[in-house]
Formats: C-alpha cells, sequence, structure tokens
C-alpha cells in the first residue's frame, strides 16, 4: 500500500498517470478521492486495463475513512475471488489531507492491519509554487514532514538554485526523506516502492536507508544554453516551519527493554497528538538482532526484526518528527535513554529546526 499526497496542483496525478502507463509489469489497484480535484486520465485508465475506485464523499483525512477501509476489503475480496489482479493498492488524498489519520486507519482497523501494509508516504511537491503554499498553508508542510519520499515536480520551470533551495527547505522539514526530481511526472521505475523498512525480509541497508536522507543530485543539464539566470534569493523562514521540529539520536550500545519502553511510553503520553512520525532502528539488550518500529501520534506499527544484521554493529537510530514541541522538552525525552546507557558507551543527538 502506497499513499500519494501533495497540495492542490502540486501533480499527483501527472505522477499517478505515468506511473500506470509505466511497463514495468505491476498491477496496481488505484484509490482516488476528487474533491476538489481532476481525476486520472479515463482514456489512459482504459488504456493500461487498471483498477480505479473514485471517492467523492469528502477529504480522505477525515469523513471517508470507514469508506476506505470498505473499499480496500473489497479490492481483496474480489482479487481472491479471481474476478480482479493486482499486486499493489495506490491511495491518492486531496490535497488538502492530513496523512497522518489515514495511516493510523491501517493500524487500528483489524481486517486493515492484518491484510495490507503500508509501503510508505509519497508526497509531491511542487517546485514552482511549494514555497509559497509553505508559507500559507500548514497542511502542505504536514505533507512533507511525514513523508518517506518527496518528489519534486515542475523543477524545469524554476532555475537550478530555485530548486536546491527548496530541497533545502524540504530536507530541514524532514531530514529523513528521500528527494527525487520528476520530469514531466516520471520518476525512476521503482522509487516508489519499497520505501519502508517496516516489513519481513527488510536487509540492513533497507533499514538505515529509511532513517537517512539521499542527497538530491543536480541536474547534470541545467543551464546547457548558457544563458545567465537570475540568482534566487533565500527565502524567508516560515512560521509554519517553525512549528515543525526533528531531532535524531544515536546509541553505540544496546538500550535497556525498561528504558526504551519507559522512553516510548513517556514521550506518547505527554506529546502524543504532536508527534507526527517517530521511526528507528533500536537494538535491546540480550536480544540477537535489532528491530525497526514506527508510529504515528500514538499509534505503532508491531516491530519487525532485521535479519541478517552484522554483529559487530549494535548501534541504534532513532528519528522523531514532531509539531509544536519545543527544545527543552524533547531534550528532555532524549535524557532518558542517554541517562541509562551502559558506562562508556557514546550517544549522539541532534535537534533540527525546533522551536527555542
Amino acid at each position: 500500500m502506497t499513499l500519494v499526497t501533495g497540495f492542490l496542483g502540486a501533480g499527483k496525478t501527472t505522477v499517478l498517470n505515468r506511473l500506470l502507463a509505466s511497463p514495468d509489469g505491476e498491477r496496481i489497484a488505484v484509490i482516488v478521492n476528487e474533491f476538489g480535484e481532476a481525476g486520472l486520465d479515463h482514456d489512459l485508465i482504459e488504456a493500461v486495463d487498471e483498477e480505479i475506485v473514485l471517492m467523492q464523499s469528502g477529504c480522505l483525512c477525515c469523513s471517508v475513512r470507514g469508506d476506505l477501509s470498505r473499499v480496500i476489503g473489497d479490492l481483496l475480496k474480489r482479487r481472491a475471488a479471481g474476478s480482479l489482479e493486482f499486486t499493489r493498492v495506490v491511495i491518492e488524498t486531496t490535497g488538502l489531507a492530513d496523512p497522518g489519520p489515514i495511516l493510523q486507519t491501517f493500524l487500528v482497523d483489524p481486517d486493515l492491519a492484518q491484510n495490507v501494509r503500508m509501503d510508505g508516504v509519497v508526497t509531491v511537491a511542487d517546485a514552482a509554487t511549494g514555497q509559497g503554499t509553505l508559507d500559507r498553508q500548514f497542511e502542505a508542510v504536514s505533507q512533507i514532514a511525514m513523508a518517506d519520499l518527496v518528489i519534486l515536480s515542475k523543477a524545469d520551470l524554476v532555475t537550478t538554485e530555485a530548486a536546491a533551495l527548496f530541497e533545502a527547505r524540504i530536507a530541514g522539514l524532514n531530514p529523513a526523506a528521500q528527494i527525487l526530481r520528476a520530469v514531466r511526472g516520471k520518476v525512476p521505475q521503482g522509487s516508489l516502492w519499497g520505501l519502508s523498512a517496516l516489513r519481513l525480509g527488510a536487509r540492513p541497508e533497507d533499514a538505515r536507508a529509511w532513517l537517512s536522507r539521499s542527497q538530491p543530485v543536480a541536474d547534470p543539464l541545467a543551464n546547457l544554453s548558457g544563458l545567465t539566470r537570475r540568482k534566487e534569493s533565500k527565502p524567508q523562514p516560515s512560521p509554519h516551519d517553525a512549528r515543525i521540529g526533528s531531532a535524531s539520536i544515536v546509541l553505540e550500545e544496546p538500550v535497556p527493554d525498561v528504558v526504551f519502553d519507559l522512553w516510548l511510553e513517556s514521550l506518547v503520553a505527554l506529546r502524543g497528538p504532536d508527534i507526527l512520525r517517530i521511526k528507528g532502528i533500536v537494538h535491546i539488550e540480550d536480544l540477537p538482532k535489532p528491530y525497526v518500529f514506527h508510529g504515528v501520534q500514538h499509534v505503532f506499527d508491531p516491530p519487525v526484526p532485521v535479519e541478517d544484521w552484522p554483529g559487530d554493529d549494535t548501534q541504534s537510530r532513532i528519528v522523531v518528527i514532531a509539531r509544536d514541541i519545543t527544545r527543552p522538552e524533547l531534550q528532555q525525552s532524549l535524557d532518558i535513554l542517554r541517562s541509562r546507557l551502559p558506562r562508556g558507551a557514546g550517544a549522539e543527538t541532534k535537534e533540527e529546526g525546533l522551536m527555542p
């Protein structure tokens, strides 16, 4: 299951159209909410013979969460009966949707939790208008903060400097997200899949990549004409950006299970509604394998062990992305983990973009 989000006009439908037209052999069921947006190209849908479900009763983040469960359940029943064939489900949200409640739906709904797995959140961001959108619309900020992958659309319509500034702003909001540039809605084949390490069989390199942002590659053909373009001025910080903060901690030695549980339970109890995402790789004392874990606000996926982890690597890394949480609060939370480390063990912390 892949969730594709992004503010109004960012280019989600263009990305999906190109995805459906890709000859990579994937059979994709697509759930689309048309509230306030144009639908997918129906001629293209017929040409590629995909299953499209249109939901028009409201925004996916709130009023149709029950309908979402019903629709996915119906798709699974039709596949089991042999009347429908697909290997993946993609959900396109409206431009105003908050991904958080949708992600929670897949954890708290018993049928969905048992039958589907969230593979990742993809946010499409418009390089041409994205700076202004982030300044005006906090929904757009939240969509980027919760992404596993950010697709930068319409980068060919702005200068190289403007695109780089926008990428830097995205990285400040979500240091763990990958960033890809789309060319007329097209991204490298398979780049939308396998974003989460929270799955059985995930390799150690998958888990590490899940927590580390890959640097975007500069366009080698930029300014090929040789024309000098106006240098973009650095945008002023937005109050919306200041509301989103991220922090990470690296622990070199395994953590006692009671310490980890105390830290997580305390943070969720105190600031659960403001926790956009928590994810990490954690080594627990007396357990042979590390585990990857992930949560949205107060709801968490079951942790998954990472197989084939190198025996000499006991490093844990935890990333927290939060809203309206001050630096002292998050610092105090991380101190719970640091204070109970074995003597001599190292810990490195980073607090990025947090309110002073």
